[in-house]
């Protein structure tokens, strides 16, 4: 069953997040969730973002509200005089919206924890050094503490890259946010083997995994712990932000280990249901009753035991 009220949050600081709208509003709707509301901060107008309130329209969402930050996160999973209480929330957003969920996670469901976005390409010496670069660099631009990590078994392809990634950095509009990551939390790792990049890169269980190798196709049964895998270099990460299909709302921060991507399963809930015939329930009772005395209780056991008795 579907949850019946979901609560999307979505980010509007230095950077509108309409896609963020639609990837996280489109698969609660399609699992069946009654009620969306979604929450942006208001710009100095009052209101959110013209492209998050367009992207909130087009994924149908029921209510929008200009409230931003921790106090939105609360707002959804309490209730206030205007904000509904909801059943989950969900998006990404910075520090103190992590916070906030993370606070709240136990009297609402979450989707997950997300921490600054992150990219690790695992590249061989067939790699275009340019694509590379291009890559590490739209994740770079999102945030100071972003994640760009090239594990590459080609000394002069990472040079290559490095090069490449500072040559690019002086045209972007954002360059100031994507040199503090490229310089804060950057690396280019080198390795002997595409089997010990596949394996540091489980270790790390990035965010997005993009495999910049002969024949990616062989190594993907290799791959243990990623949010998403990228195969070849036009298979490439931006696609999967907007366009390729899935939601880009992925586990961060070595996540990818134990959860998922945001998609139609986080919404709904299996319920079990139980329905036994006398003779399977008296057979089986005694089974209970066995075990319940086990465990010292006399009361599960008893209420297994009278059964027999009626019967």
């Amino acid at each position: 069953r579907p949850c019946e009220r979901v609560g999307v949050y979505i980010p509007g600081g230095s950077a509108p997040l309409p896609s963020t709208a639609i990837m996280t509003a489109i698969p609660a709707r399609v699992a069946g969730v009654e009620e969306i509301i979604l929450c942006s901060p208001a710009k100095s107008n009052g209101i959110p973002d013209p492209v998050v309130l367009a992207a909130a329209r087009i994924a149908d969402v029921d209510r929008v509200f200009a409230v931003g930050g921790a106090q939105a996160i609360a707002a959804m999973a309490y209730g206030t005089e205007s904000v509904p209480a909801v059943d989950m929330v969900c998006g990404p957003g910075n520090l103190f919206v992590t916070l906030a969920k993370k606070l709240v996670y136990g009297d609402v469901g979450i989707d997950g924890l997300y921490g600054p976005t992150e990219t690790l390409i695992i590249a061989d010496s067939s790699a275009n050094p340019t694509l590379c670069a291009a890559d590490l660099l739209a994740q770079a631009e999102h945030d100071a503490l972003a994640r760009p990590v090239l594990v590459c078994t080609s000394e002069p392809l990472g040079e290559q890259v490095a090069r490449e990634v500072e040559t690019r950095l002086r045209r972007l509009s954002r360059e100031s946010v994507a040199r503090a990551s490229v310089e804060g939390q950057g690396t280019i790792a080198l390795v002997e083997t595409t089997e010990q990049a596949i394996h540091l890169a489980n270790l790390f269980a990035p965010e997005h995994m993009c495999l910049a190798v002969r024949d990616p196709w062989s190594w993907v049964g290799k791959i243990k712990n990623a949010g998403a895998v990228f195969l070849g270099e036009f298979s490439h990460e931006v696609l999967g932000d907007y366009v390729a299909g899935p939601s880009h709302v992925m586990p961060t921060s070595g996540t990818a280990r134990f959860n998922s991507g945001v998609g139609v399963h986080k919404f709904l809930k299996t319920i079990p249901v139980i329905a036994l015939d006398d003779a399977e329930s008296m057979e089986l009772s005694q089974t209970a009753a066995v075990i319940a005395r086990a465990e010292g209780l006399t009361a599960h056991a008893e209420a297994a035991e009278i059964r027999q008795e009626l019967a």
